[in-house]
């Protein structure tokens, strides 16, 4: 099996994983469902890719819980890395100011 490391986290539609690697690397943002077949070598859809300049950003498309791999391609590699998100803030809807009655 390739050598992977992973990360889960819930995000919102709109979020961005940010990843920075020392080594050029593959990364794949991806539901439950596709790391599951990603995990089993089987065919899996996913968003990211190839990167060989960080940070690697990579826009969630729907809310949900995502899997962020960071995959060297089965080559055995001391690398340094790192995972964030810049999480999309909800718009503060004003609500009408309550109207006093004379």
């Amino acid at each position: 099996m390739a050598n992977f490391i992973a990360a889960r986290e819930f995000l919102a539609k709109g979020d961005v994983v940010i990843v920075q690697c020392s080594h050029q690397c593959n990364v794949l943002v991806m539901d439950d469902q596709n790391f599951q077949a990603y995990r089993q070598r089987k065919k899996c859809t996913y968003f990211g890719g190839h990167f060989k300049a960080f940070p690697a950003k990579v826009a969630v498309p729907a809310n949900g819980h995502w899997n962020t791999v960071i995959d060297v391609g089965g080559a055995a590699a001391a690398i340094s890395h790192t995972i964030s998100y810049i999480r999309q803030t909800k718009p503060v809807t004003a609500r009408p100011a309550a109207v006093a009655k004379a």
